[in-house]
């Protein structure tokens, strides 16, 4: 379990750093995003990714690492949008949305830890095409929770949701990153 704890501190940081600089260029802008919008651009970088590993080949030179960084903050950012609701202007620090990126990378992470523990790292013998099909669930699920205002019967929430997609795409780094098969 200590090699998982190292490897997902790793791919974290590289996710992490890939936030601060985006946060350096833009902002944090993503905070006019309202839920829906943030579910929206995970689909896109979801369906890409399935495109790239089903074509074998990026016509813009991007591959499928970037698109598993961008999930994760995406999902973060999504995170930090049930927690405080969209704005209508930029209404946090860049020093506040990484204190947030922290806090919330930390639940997820501590989230992974407890289904790790009970499924014994299965998702090591999992291919990275089926968290790619995971991810793409969860958003489908997120769509419909969304359209019916939040409200679900039996099923987890939209954060619960966002936290998974995290985390599939945290596994994904980090056999992409490690080359694990």
């Amino acid at each position: 379990m200590s090699e998982t704890n190292r490897q997902f501190d790793e791919v974290i940081a590289i996710c992490r750093e890939m936030f601060e600089k985006k946060s350096s260029d833009y902002g944090p802008t993503w905070r006019i995003l309202r839920p829906e919008s943030v579910t929206d651009q995970l689909l896109i970088k979801a369906n890409r990714i399935r495109s790239l590993e089903i074509k074998k080949e990026s016509k813009v030179g991007e591959g499928i690492f970037p698109e598993f960084i961008g999930i994760v903050n995406y999902g973060i950012m999504g995170l930090i949008q049930l927690e405080l609701g969209y704005a209508d202007t930029v209404d946090i620090s860049r020093e506040e949305a990484l204190q947030l990126f922290d806090k919330h990378i930390a639940a997820t992470k501590e989230l992974m830890y407890a289904k790790n523990h009970d499924y014994d790292e299965a998702w090591r013998s999992m291919r990275v095409s089926s968290y790619t099909d995971l991810i793409l669930a969860k958003l489908f699920r997120i769509k419909e929770m969304e359209n019916n205002e939040g409200k679900t019967i039996a099923s987890e929430g939209i954060d619960a949701n966002y936290m998974d997609i995290i985390n599939y795409a945290l596994f994904g780094l980090i056999k992409l990153h490690f080359g694990e098969e």
